[in-house]
């Protein structure tokens, strides 16, 4: 393979990795605990960009409970959106393991 070749391919992954970058940024995925009464959303990015918890949920005698269900339901979003982040830039990488990706 030529010089050339190669550094038109890198050109060509980096064009692809910028595009998936852009999809991510705007992708949301969800997460959420309790059976669905807490709800987190979270960007590809993983930013957290919105929580949902239902009245039911709150219990003033069991803060501790609400607040453990939170983190659960945020912890579960962040999860779902690496993998998402991790399967759009294998098919980017064709599943190579690039640092900083």
């Amino acid at each position: 393979m030529s010089m050339a070749n190669l550094q038109r391919m890198a050109q060509q992954m980096q064009q692809e990795m910028l595009r998936v970058q852009g999809e991510l940024a705007t992708a949301t995925v969800d997460g959420s605990a309790g059976g669905g009464v807490v709800k987190a959303t979270v960007t590809g990015k993983q930013e957290l960009v919105s929580i949902t918890i239902d009245p039911a949920a709150v219990d003033p005698a069991d803060v501790e409970m609400l607040q453990d269900l939170v983190t659960a339901a945020v912890n579960d979003a962040l999860n779902a959106s690496r993998e998402l982040a991790e399967t759009k830039m294998a098919a980017v990488t064709g599943g190579l393991r690039l640092p900083g990706m």
